[in-house]
């Protein structure tokens, strides 16, 4: 079933990590579609976006200097800045005594600390336009992990928490909820897995017997940005095809 989206998002202002590609480029797309201004960030240049009327910024999340240049440039040019959805990322799938301090420290970085940093750079602006949301994107690895993801899943876990403690420090003015998806049909998971293997051993891990599309997160991420979530705040919501539960 299509749900509609036309005119959800209209006069929000939005801002999205990782927007070059996979799931938030699907958040991206589906919030312009929904009648948001939106600015589009990644540290690939996401300038695809800029056809469909987003504001297009290379940012590396990992730079905070260069995060709040961004986060500032953006807010001037939409008039400010009422949603936030950090869906920036990356993986790791070494066993936890081979996996090297720094591909640990750079998962942490990009995944926890660079949540943190983009969250932070928006406060002001997200305090000014009050009633505003933050979506922050775990994974089911941050609720159920398993081997070959210990960097990974310390740092999804984080943003679980992380997003908790700000949900009850930024309330009532900003609501912050998460989101966990389980495998989903990104560019990060086909790195990871062959055709064969998605279909015959990932998929079978979930009760919907497949993985995901972006757009099936991408939906999430606009029902707790829009007013039809104005009574959620501090949830995870597990995107998952049923992997978490069972």
């Amino acid at each position: 079933m299509t749900v509609p989206v036309q005119g959800r998002l209209n006069g929000r202002r939005m801002l999205v990590t990782g927007a070059a590609s996979g799931i938030g480029r699907a958040v991206a797309e589906l919030f312009l579609h929904a009648g948001a201004r939106v600015a589009a960030v990644d540290r690939h240049n996401p300038q695809a976006l800029a056809a469909a009327g987003a504001l297009c910024l290379q940012v590396d999340v990992t730079d905070a200097d260069a995060v709040q240049r961004a986060v500032d440039q953006a807010a001037l040019s939409l008039g400010g800045i009422d949603g936030l959805v950090n869906a920036a990322g990356i993986s790791n799938t070494d066993l936890a005594e081979e996996v090297s301090l720094a591909h640990w420290k750079q998962v942490l970085e990009v995944n926890l600390t660079g949540t943190f940093v983009v969250c932070r750079a928006c406060l002001p602006h997200l305090r000014a336009a009050g009633t505003s949301t933050i979506v922050n994107l775990s994974s089911g690895q941050g609720l159920q992990p398993f081997a070959r993801r210990s960097a990974y899943a310390a740092s999804k876990a984080g943003v679980i928490a992380f997003s908790k403690s700000i949900a009850m420090e930024w309330a009532p003015v900003i609501r912050v909820n998460t989101i966990c998806p389980g495998a989903v049909d990104t560019p990060m998971v086909r790195a990871g897995y062959s055709e064969e293997v998605l279909r015959t051993q990932v998929g079978p891990r979930y009760a919907l017997g497949r993985i995901g599309e972006p757009l099936e997160i991408a939906q999430a991420a606009l029902y707790l940005s829009s007013s039809e979530s104005s009574f959620v705040t501090g949830i995870v919501l597990a995107v998952d095809g049923g992997r978490s539960y069972h």
